[in-house]
């Protein structure tokens, strides 16, 4: 049975949304393509899409793109997953001034209540039903590119019922969700290829050779063609500068506005796609000016962040570095314990870590890359998260099995003021783990509650 509200808020039929998930899955696109077939196929009315899928990289692919898209003028739509502070950050819409914005509540309460009363109250999960309703709201919004981020996985992901995509893009793959994609890399790899089609170009991020293997077979498969990091084209830093060479083509580009080591090969995959893009749709060409203003423009919210003022900041003191990344498995531990490296190579200062994670995360493996990086670990909870998270005292014991000097606090206030009564002087801290620890940040800094996901 439909919702039964007289206009409810986006969160109450949110909530509502979620009594409809099924008691048994069947791992198949059935639930969401009967749904979009009743309102009447919004997702063959999409503007061109870029689809993007992979283990770490995807949101921030999709942010170099966006800026390098609206630089050039176009407008774009993007869906992404999870959200940080509210859901309508899930759906940004084109606007008539070339800037995707988050939907509106009114707008985004008339495109839920509208897949609700189609729907019917039959099973469905909410990832499926709100994506459905995504593909409304864009199809009756004009753009020129959706750019439509994977929200788990690839092949048997709601996304992935777009059946001729403009270009797909992969991300670097690495172990993540294993317990829904496959218990190995191979397994996570098959179904992430999944998201590759018959005649579409698809550009791959940096991939682990066991990855490539799998993903060459599926291209091979379906008959997609592949562009891949390494072997036709490369994304380097050289002297202050990204360079993006293709056989044909040398880019001498600004260094992206996001910061880590890792953002110069999600950086190249970006413009690589472009190129790609260019080529194969000149409708959509991005000329050179853009990519490089969308290089420097790019913002991605809770991917090394540096929070400079607000509640938190205030906390630990002018004198201290507050950084804030979503980043939760072991290859983001890889990349942030990497950035921090970095930054400890251009100015050294004591850093410390507030850790929470969600509790099907590999902790330890997170974790062990920043022993000898960090004098020590706070561990705290993550208020209304949507599943189990690690409690704060088995994620410390975690820790110091790791070899890291950690302890528990109650939360991310307590932490910041115990690292702030440590010593005097310049610190660095990170708050990290959990995108859903990003999002309670960036709401604290608000003055607000994120909404659950």
């Amino acid at each position: 049975m439909a919702i039964k509200l007289e206009r409810p808020t986006s969160d109450a039929l949110l909530a509502q949304m979620k009594l409809f998930h099924p008691k048994l899955i069947d791992l198949s696109l059935g639930r969401v393509e009967r749904l979009l077939g009743k309102l009447g196929h919004p997702e063959d009315l999409l503007p061109p899409v870029i689809h993007v899928a992979g283990t770490n990289g995807k949101g921030s692919v999709c942010a170099y793109l966006r800026a390098m898209l609206e630089a050039a003028g176009r407008r774009v739509h993007v869906y992404t997953s999870p959200h940080l502070v509210r859901f309508h950050e899930r759906i940004r819409l084109a606007g008539p001034d070339g800037t995707a914005r988050p939907i509106g509540e009114d707008a985004l309460v008339d495109v839920l209540m509208r897949v609700d009363a189609v729907n019917d109250g039959d099973d469905i999960t909410q990832f499926e039903i709100t994506t459905a309703a995504a593909f409304l709201a864009f199809a009756e919004t004009p753009a020129d590119v959706l750019l439509l981020e994977v929200g788990l996985g690839g092949r048997l992901d709601a996304s992935n019922v777009v059946k001729k995509p403009a270009l797909t893009i992969i991300t670097p793959i690495s172990m993540d969700h294993a317990e829904k994609l496959g218990p190995t890399l191979a397994k996570i790899a098959g179904e992430k290829a999944g998201i590759l089609k018959p005649g579409v170009t698809g550009v791959l991020g940096p991939q682990d050779d066991e990855v490539l293997k799998v993903i060459e077979a599926r291209a091979n498969v379906v008959g997609a063609r592949l562009i891949v990091c390494g072997r036709d084209y490369d994304a380097y830093e050289q002297n202050g500068r990204l360079v993006v060479q293709r056989e044909d083509h040398l880019l001498d580009l600004p260094l992206p506005a996001l910061v880590g080591r890792h953002q110069i090969s999600n950086a190249g995959t970006a413009v690589a796609a472009v190129l790609s893009l260019s080529a194969e749709h000149p409708d959509l060409a991005i000329h050179e000016a853009a990519i490089e203003k969308g290089l420097r423009t790019v913002e991605w919210p809770a991917r090394m962040q540096r929070l400079t003022s607000g509640l938190l900041p205030a906390i630990v003191g002018p004198e201290c570095e507050l950084w804030l990344d979503g980043g939760h498995n072991p290859a983001a531990g890889d990349m942030l314990a990497d950035t921090l490296a970095s930054l400890e190579d251009k100015a050294p200062k004591p850093t410390y870590l507030v850790v929470g994670m969600m509790g099907q995360k590999d902790a330890l493996g997170f974790l062990a890359p920043f022993r000898g990086l960090v004098r020590a670990i706070y561990t705290v909870p993550i208020p209304g998260a949507h599943e189990a998270p690690h409690s704060e005292e088995a994620l410390a014991e975690i820790a110091r099995n790791a070899g890291l000097n950690a302890a528990d606090r109650p939360g991310v206030r307590e932490a910041l003021e115990t690292i702030a009564a440590l010593h005097d002087g310049e610190k660095r801290v990170l708050i990290c783990g959990s995108l859903y620890l990003a999002g309670h940040v960036l709401a604290m800094q608000e003055g607000t509650t994120a909404q659950s996901n």
